[in-house]
């Protein structure tokens, strides 16, 4: 990697958790200098302005939330583990895999009325998130784990959204209570749904 190269994912890697954090509208040039304790200049150097520099944040962070979910789902051997797996690696929100909560719950909440680039990466990741549900129960079907009038596209919806909703209610709280709930609850669809 050539030092410009090296230098700009360097910028990337510190400024991801604070517009993560704080969001985009909050986040200053300022904040990154500091975390980076790079000059004005230098900044520029590398991205043209701050948005530019916030969607590759975006990028950053929903890089690292999907390779740490895929390395969680790696080590199953069934579609029945994998689902549970999935639930299980979102199910302390008060303690995420990414620092700042989730960046499909930030992000999106942000920038649903007022970034559309950003609207549209989140939007992106959310659909490969639903067809990486739908393909486990899929292949859980063909493979005679779940019952084959199981709707893979209607619970990985369902999955994807009381998740989503348990993580903002867990954060709102300050505890993991009702994530606990949903969890549960998501835990015994599929066991229903299994044979």
């Amino acid at each position: 990697m050539a030092k410009g190269e090296e230098t700009r994912q360097f910028i990337i890697e510190k400024a991801a958790p604070i517009f993560n954090t704080k969001g985009i509208a909050a986040t200053s040039m300022s904040d990154i200098m500091e975390a980076t304790r790079l000059s004005k200049g230098s900044m520029y150097v590398h991205f043209e302005n701050k948005e530019v520099l916030a969607c590759a944040a975006v990028e950053h962070n929903m890089k690292i939330l999907s390779d740490k979910l895929q390395r969680a789902l790696s080590q199953c051997k069934t579609s029945k583990q994998q689902l549970f797996a999935y639930i299980d690696f979102f199910s302390d929100p008060n303690h995420p895999p990414v620092a700042g909560g989730c960046p499909l719950l930030n992000f999106g909440t942000e920038a649903d009325d007022t970034n559309p680039v950003v609207k549209e990466k989140v939007n992106r990741a959310i659909k490969q998130g639903q067809e990486l549900l739908s393909g486990i129960i899929e292949r859980g079907i063909f493979n005679k784990e779940f019952r084959a009038d199981w709707n893979p596209a209607d619970f990985a919806t369902v999955l994807f959204a009381m998740l989503e909703g348990g993580h903002l209610m867990s954060r709102m709280s300050g505890n993991n209570d009702r994530m606990e709930i949903i969890s549960n609850n998501l835990k015994k669809m599929i066991e229903e749904n299994s044979i």
